[in-house]
């Protein structure tokens, strides 16, 4: 999440609000469009049954009228900030992204067709146990672990997508740099200082360097954390 975009007409930064993540509001009315566009595709399919009190939705008209009461109802999406912060977050997704479903290491024995492997119980404390299943078993539930084609696990929008990273990414950092309002600097696309003597000349005399004293995350900056004073005086000179 970049905290912001660049405007439609490419010559200001847009920051988004503190404490934003995403808009609640958009996402539910997404989940409602997919929800019901799947319904209607099972409806087509004759993948749904009414029973009791709901027979009278097999017959199409009285479906389709039953839908367009559904889709103009607001719907909500509970959102709320993860408990252990987003490093739990990208630990957690890291386990499905960059990882396989199950490591050799964790694979015992292969004899008379049953795979014995271990796993841990999280229901007690995560104690490591052993399991025996039968090869087929075995490979049907790694295959549950298998994306389908044209599936991918992580997928860039916005400035970040392959098409256009390098130029947009060189846009960001002009704009951030340039405006008075932006949050930040270049910095907060790249934590890696620009070996440039000349990206380092003070902005008011031109001619001292500065010296990186402390880098501060994008929370911080949101914040508005001050920044910890050095031990010692620096002289930009």
């Amino acid at each position: 999440m970049s905290g912001g975009g660049i405007a439609p007409d490419g010559r200001h930064w847009i920051a988004c609000r503190r404490q934003f993540l995403f808009p609640v509001k958009v996402l539910s009315r997404l989940f409602r469009a997919k929800f019901v566009a799947y319904l209607k595709a099972a409806f087509r399919q004759d993948k749904l049954g009414f029973h009791g009190e709901l027979k009278s939705l097999g017959e199409k008209r009285n479906f389709v009228e039953w839908l367009k009461r559904v889709a103009g109802t607001e719907w909500v999406v509970y959102a709320k900030p993860p408990f252990g912060g987003p490093e739990a977050v990208l630990k957690y997704l890291a386990r499905y992204t960059h990882r396989v479903a199950i490591s050799s290491s964790r694979l015992i024995s292969m004899e008379s067709g049953r795979v014995t492997f271990r796993w841990r119980d999280s229901r007690h404390g995560n104690r490591s146990s052993t399991m025996t299943l039968e090869a087929v078993e075995f490979i049907r539930r790694f295959l549950l672990h298998i994306l389908p084609a044209g599936f991918v696990k992580i997928r860039h929008f916005g400035f970040l997508a392959n098409r256009n990273r390098s130029s947009a990414l060189v846009l960001c950092r002009r704009l951030l740099s340039t405006s008075a309002d932006a949050i930040g600097s270049a910095a907060i696309l790249s934590r890696k200082p620009n070996s440039s003597v000349d990206q380092h000349r003070c902005p008011v005399c031109h001619v001292g360097v500065l010296r990186t004293v402390e880098w501060l995350s994008v929370e911080q900056t949101l914040n508005h954390r001050a920044v910890r004073s050095p031990t010692a005086q620096v002289d930009s000179s």
